[in-house]
């Protein structure tokens, strides 16, 4: 059983303390409910309710037609939905069927375009707790999410942290660092440097599809590692034929254009045709101003009341969300005395590798949700826990090699 819908949850305030009448949220759920089943999983930056494969003609959901999780999620996966009620929603500030910039102001009648209220990862979080209720979910069995997916899962257990019995926070932190902040903003000025960015307001008109294409392409930089990018593109030229830099540069026509710079070209050139610029701009900013521990004294102190289970994953190959990132979270809840392990997955795919190496993510991730942290496939970086007989047993820090 699958369903694709759109409710309205009425008025909502943002943390910034600005309100908008109307939040449409967009959400998909795959399974039956059986009141105890249900497992959130939250997307990651420009991801949308699109989680799993859908049985239904077109399997799209507003330009998106690729299923972002299909081979991990789905009948018979890691998240199998025979066996649990999967619910995914778009995050408010977004374009896939979400309330956000692009959306229409009803007290207008225009786009909201900037004038959408600022967006944090408390907003997203609250919405999915309100569309819950709606759908008369209390209390998950699990909550799942990667990239910045994963900070949500984390603002889960700091703000609902009864409503969880256990979690997967996948490529993931507690905050970005300075590098990924000075990138997210080159990428966003970019976007604002563009004239027909126009403040926002570009609806109806030119679109700022350059501004966008150069964010998305520092973006892809981001998701992939040194040893990924040398394998698929090396120094290889491209053809001559395949150039689509804009405006042309005659100068370039006495060097090759690379396979590097075509890879880039044509992933700026499908992302413009499906993402708004504004959503891209609402939601980096999100996602940098997501901290852990703002609000409490420190991100154990955030963790200290959920009292369920939290898996970490993350991948040796990944600078965006680092292995000691994870690393920092997983002290955290040991000091908050939480039920955690650190999975660290060998892998030189960069952070992307949470989206390409299903058969590394999924084992991990089935044996939470069926047997808890105790599954077979499951281990930690710390190299020592206590068992019930207060003895010692080593854990290798991960399962997997390339």
């Amino acid at each position: 059983m699958t369903t694709k819908e759109t409710i309205d949850l009425g008025e909502f305030q943002f943390q910034s303390g600005e309100s908008i009448p109307s939040l449409e949220v967009a959400y998909e759920t795959y399974g039956e409910f059986e009141g105890d089943n249900a497992v959130l999983i939250c997307h990651a930056l420009t991801g949308s309710a699109h989680v799993a494969r859908r049985p239904d003609a077109g399997d799209g959901t507003a330009g998106q037609a690729r299923a972002w999780w299909g081979d991990v999620v789905g009948p018979g996966k890691a998240i199998d939905t025979t066996e649990y009620y999967v619910v995914c929603a778009n995050a408010p500030g977004s374009c896939y069927g979400t309330t956000g910039p692009s959306s229409t102001n009803p007290e207008t009648g225009e786009p909201y375009g900037t004038d959408f209220p600022p967006v944090t990862i408390g907003d997203w979080t609250r919405a999915q707790r309100r569309l819950l209720d709606e759908l008369g979910v209390g209390r998950l069995h699990a909550v799942v999410g990667g990239s910045v997916g994963g900070m949500n899962v984390l603002d889960w257990l700091r703000r609902y942290p009864d409503d969880v019995e256990r979690a997967a926070g996948v490529a993931t932190a507690a905050r970005l660092d300075a590098q990924c902040l000075a990138l997210d903003t080159v990428a966003r000025r970019a976007i604002t440097s563009d004239p027909n960015w126009n403040g926002g307001h570009y609806y109806g008109g030119a679109e700022p599809e350059e501004g966008l294409a150069r964010a998305r392409q520092i973006g892809h930089i981001m998701y992939l590692s040194k040893t990924s990018m040398a394998r698929k593109f090396g120094r290889r030229s491209a053809g001559r034929e395949t150039v689509q830099e804009t405006p042309p540069d005659p100068a370039a026509a006495f060097f090759p254009y690379r396979e590097v710079e075509s890879y880039l070209d044509y992933q700026a050139e499908k992302f413009t045709d499906r993402f708004d610029a504004n959503s891209y701009l609402y939601l980096t900013r999100a996602m940098d101003d997501f901290d852990l521990s703002a609000g409490y004294e420190s991100d154990a102190d955030a963790l200290a009341a959920f009292e369920g289970e939290l898996l970490l994953l993350s991948f040796t190959g990944d600078w965006h969300f680092t292995v000691e990132q994870a690393e920092v979270v997983a002290e955290a809840a040991r000091d908050a005395d939480v039920n955690v392990a650190h999975h660290v997955v060998d892998s030189d795919h960069g952070h992307d590798a949470f989206l390409v190496e299903p058969e590394k993510v999924g084992p991990p991730l089935s044996e939470l949700l069926e047997t808890g942290l105790s599954g077979r496939t499951i281990t930690d970086t710390n190299p020592e826990i206590e068992d019930e007989n207060d003895s010692f047993a080593p854990v290798h820090t991960s399962l997997f090699s390339k």
